[in-house]
């Protein structure tokens, strides 16, 4: 005789950016299955780029997300340059690690502030949040425009930047421009220390994982654009070898693909993962944050990961500004560019974790074959893992409550599907 089955689906995840949901099923008052589903329509990016101009590859993948457009463009001149030989150095190289810097400030104050803070003080969003905590959410706000003043200045425009371009850039700041994009991070520098302390006070649920932590690590710099793709299990390959160690395949319940690690193993890209392989990079600053905060050297807890964003964003702050107050204007924006046929391989470090991307490019400039693997899909199993791991604990809540702990135990990994504004529709199904 079968055991009871119970049903619960979580039709619209709300607080992430896009859409998806997730279905539960118990048997018996455990856990039998768990699927988080992502369930927009696929976008093709790279059969779009298939039979472009490799110059259109930045510009063009840049859309693939509103909050996170510089990792795509970095990553998609970075594998460009490497199908070409081409090496940016110097001014070039560290005002492309300024654009990052921008991206990670405006992303990590959006979720930290907005987007996962109310699940840890009991708030449905984040602007019933800002009734009661108002101070914090001007702050968050601050951050998030200081940051989108570099990509506004070095990209551009905040949103989807246009200056970016294989070699380079089409048109270089003044040290005059960046001395006043330095004024606005030193404030929102003291406002990301802020941050760390007001995070470092939430309750944190008890949740601990055990998988492989997969991110960049660079000789001597925390991860941005550069670096070797290392794990806490010994991985030390270059964006070239990615292929071999990581796998995506088809789920029936999504339309995002799966990856996984060649021998079938689960890992997890993102702040926890960075911190863990790279918390010996990180500036002085940053590092008495969180040691102020006790974050431990590695961390386990996924809940707790929104302490780990809150360093990065001093980190951030505080790099951006060494950047700027080291600049000098290089003679030309650009390098030299010389098409060849060849593969190109590059990973950078987007917000919410490692991003990989591949292209395939004819003598004349075509780009023939083209794959990119967002850290959203790196992470479903592992979000999968953490529902499974939290719900036996979790199954006596009352039902809003008991959806209100899974809707957050996946927004700690900030998921980039694109934005998302729905209301939660729940519905249980038993026998």
């Amino acid at each position: 005789m079968s055991g009871k089955r119970r049903t619960i689906k979580v039709d619209y995840l709300t607080r992430v950016e896009g859409e998806g949901g997730l279905t539960v099923r118990l048997r018996d008052g455990h856990v039998e299955s768990v699927q988080l589903a992502i369930f927009e329509p696929l976008r093709f990016f790279a059969a779009l780029l298939r039979g472009r101009a490799y110059g259109d590859a930045s510009d063009i993948t840049a859309r693939i997300c509103g909050i996170c457009p510089v990792a795509h463009q970095m990553s998609a001149v970075h594998a460009v340059e490497d199908a070409f030989g081409v090496v940016v150095d110097g001014p070039l190289r560290a005002l492309r690690r300024l654009l990052y810097c921008g991206e990670w400030i405006e992303s990590h104050a959006l979720h930290i502030h907005l987007l996962h803070a109310p699940d840890f003080l009991g708030f449905p969003d984040g602007v019933t949040m800002a009734r009661a905590q108002d101070d914090a959410v001007r702050r968050g706000l601050e951050i998030q425009k200081a940051g989108n003043a570099p990509l506004r200045l070095l990209g551009g425009r905040e949103i989807h930047p246009i200056n970016v371009r294989v070699g380079g850039f089409y048109k270089l700041p003044d040290r005059r421009e960046l001395a006043r994009v330095g004024d606005d991070l030193r404030r929102a520098r003291d406002g990301a220390v802020a941050t760390v302390r007001w995070v470092a006070g939430f309750d944190f649920p008890e949740l601990e994982h055990d998988c492989e932590f997969v991110a960049l690590r660079h000789a001597d710099e925390y991860p941005f654009n550069e670096g070797r793709i290392v794990s806490s299990r010994g991985l030390d390959v270059s964006a070239r070898e990615y292929d071999a160690h990581f796998v995506e395949e088809h789920v029936a319940h999504s339309t995002a693909l799966h990856a996984r690690r060649a021998d079938g193993g689960t890992y997890l890209v993102g702040p926890l993962a960075r911190w863990a392989l790279n918390a010996d990079r990180i500036s002085p600053l940053a590092r008495a944050a969180a040691r102020d905060a006790g974050l431990p050297d590695v961390c386990r807890n996924p809940f707790r990961s929104v302490i780990v964003r809150a360093v990065e964003l001093v980190f951030a702050c505080d790099e951006a500004l060494a950047i700027i107050d080291a600049y000098e204007p290089p003679p030309r924006p650009t390098v030299p560019v010389t098409p060849r046929r060849a593969t190109g391989y590059a990973a950078t470090e987007a917000p919410r974790g490692l991003l990989y991307h591949r292209y395939a490019i004819d003598a004349d400039g075509t780009i023939r074959d083209a794959c990119i693997v967002p850290p959203t899909s790196q992470n479903q199993r592992t979000i999968e893992e953490d529902l499974e791991r939290l719900l036996p604990t979790a199954l006596a809540l009352p039902r809003p409550e008991l959806v209100g702990r899974c809707e957050h135990a996946i927004r700690n990994h900030d998921p980039c599907i694109s934005c998302a504004t729905h209301f939660l529709t729940l519905r249980v199904e038993g026998e």
